[in-house]
């Protein structure tokens, strides 16, 4: 009899030729479907990081209520308060922040915030995972050992698409939006 095995270490008796086809054909689209999800999210977070920079510069009233929105500055229908505030503080962030820095940063901008959790760190902790999985934020270790957490652009692109809306006599934009 012709056996197969599955990832789990068992086995699939009899699997036809034509179903390992698929699954391996399926298996290859969710691959490349990630990948493109990454990409689409890393693209999502230059735009979000250049009109929030615009905005900074400009005024909010440049951005619509919905705009506002979507960029976290205004609550919608459903408060997602601190996951909005880690948000803001990692995207208005030039440089990777480890979790006492984004601590202090809720602390400082979102004190109302802070009430409803007993452990900050861990709840912060928390949030940045999910920030992580969700591929709007990327962590490492910096150099002195501490890991950080960095909001996921291509800042040279946020740069350019600042730089291109704004006339040439104006300033450029500082290097606060690079990272």
């Amino acid at each position: 009899m012709n056996t197969v095995k599955n990832g789990n270490g068992g086995s699939l008796p009899g699997a036809d030729p034509h179903v390992r086809e698929v699954v391996r054909s399926a298996e290859q689209e969710l691959l490349q479907l990630l990948r493109q999800r990454a990409e689409i999210m890393k693209r999502i977070g230059t735009i979000k990081q250049t009109l929030g920079g615009l905005a900074n510069i400009f005024g909010d009233w440049l951005l619509t209520d919905d705009l506002l929105v979507l960029l976290d500055r205004k609550a919608g229908s459903r408060r997602s308060g601190f996951t909005r505030a880690c948000r803001l503080i990692l995207m208005n962030s030039p440089t990777p922040l480890d979790t006492r820095q984004i601590c202090a940063g809720l602390q400082r901008e979102f004190p109302d915030l802070l009430d409803r959790h007993k452990n900050l760190y861990a709840s912060v902790t928390t949030v940045l995972g999910r920030l992580v999985h969700y591929a709007e934020a990327r962590t490492f270790l910096h150099a002195d050992g501490h890991r950080v957490w960095q909001w996921i652009t291509d800042a040279p692109d946020a740069v350019n698409l600042v730089n291109a809306v704004l006339d040439e006599d104006e300033p450029a934009v500082p290097s606060a939006l690079e990272s």
